[in-house]
């Protein structure tokens, strides 16, 4: 007997878990916060410091919900209710990965930019080197986040089983 599955929308999946196992999604909820909020602890520790601290005491894990005016660089937006995010400074990119160097005349990188800094050497940034803080802590934490989100649907499942 061959198996036939059933492509749904994350509505229907959601409408469909939520009928089944109540707290399920109210437990997912809990978990990705507690992953995102660890995340963000770890991503601190590791994170470059600078002159001062701003930076890395910058880093915070919450709701998407809480934050509406935060810029999301996803071409998706999510429809979740209980999405949750990494909130960063925003030179998080560079500081990532690094830059080239550049102009930094009236300008920049145009043609009448390049020229100006043909002329004037000082105008050049000599660029930063990449300190990758980010998405090594993140890839090195993503297996114990999928068990933190593992064990709180496994919880609402045994509560619905012990009903």
């Amino acid at each position: 007997m061959a198996l036939k599955a059933k492509i749904q929308g994350r509505a229907a999946v959601t409408r469909n878990l939520n009928a089944f196992v109540p707290n399920a999604l109210k437990y997912a909820a809990e978990a990705n916060l507690k992953v995102v909020q660890e995340v963000a602890e770890k991503i601190s520790a590791v994170a470059p410091t600078g002159a001062t601290l701003e930076y890395m005491e910058g880093f915070s894990g919450d709701f998407l919900k809480n934050h509406p005016d935060a810029e999301n660089f996803s071409k998706n937006p999510t429809k979740d209710k209980d999405a949750t995010g990494l909130f960063a400074p925003w030179t998080w990119r560079w500081l990532e990965y690094g830059t080239a160097p550049h102009s930094t005349a009236p300008g920049g990188g145009t043609v009448a930019g390049r020229a100006a800094a043909a002329s004037n050497p000082a105008g050049m940034h000599p660029g930063t080197t990449a300190q990758p803080h980010i998405w090594p802590t993140w890839n090195s934490f993503r297996a114990t986040a999928i068990k933190i989100k593992k064990a709180a649907i496994s919880k609402a499942f045994r509560e619905f089983n012990r009903k």
